[in-house]
């Protein structure tokens, strides 16, 4: 299969929701965690993957290398493999994390436009331009512009 897609509330209840399982994916871990209020994860690190943390709804508290600190929505977090880290949720509302872990290093820039004349588009957004507007109803690719 060429793509998968689901829903946090999706993957069933309970701390970890296992997207890596669900999407199939095999070049990288993927988990959602949801923590209730006034819960925080142990204190951890790993022998080879380095994780990102992404904060998609509440305010999460982080210790890493002696330093805490508050991640609100949209909000993300590197951590070394080695390095020791713990998190929580810092808010009343729970806490939902996307984690994603990782080892051997970044694959390189290899994404391709699909369509040639997309090239120098693209170019021109990486440079600060303007992205193209969405000119088809959401769920059908959108209309090249002219």
């Amino acid at each position: 299969m060429s793509f998968a897609r689901t829903g946090i509330a999706d993957l069933g209840d309970g701390v970890f929701r296992k997207v890596r399982r669900e999407l199939g994916i095999i070049a990288f871990g993927a988990n959602a965690m949801v923590l209730p209020p006034g819960t925080g994860w142990f204190r951890h690190f790993h022998d080879l993957q380095d994780e990102l943390y992404f904060v998609h709804r509440g305010r999460a508290v982080f210790e890493v290398g002696g330093e805490r600190f508050e991640l609100g929505e949209g909000g993300l977090c590197h951590v070394e493999a080695h390095t020791p880290r713990w998190f929580g949720n810092a808010g009343d509302t729970d806490l939902v994390l996307l984690v994603i872990g990782a080892h051997d290093g970044y694959a390189g820039r290899d994404g391709h436009v699909v369509d040639p004349a997309d090239e120098e588009r693209r170019r021109a957004v990486a440079e600060g331009g303007p992205l193209p507007p969405l000119t088809a109803p959401p769920g059908r690719p959108p209309d090249r512009p002219r």
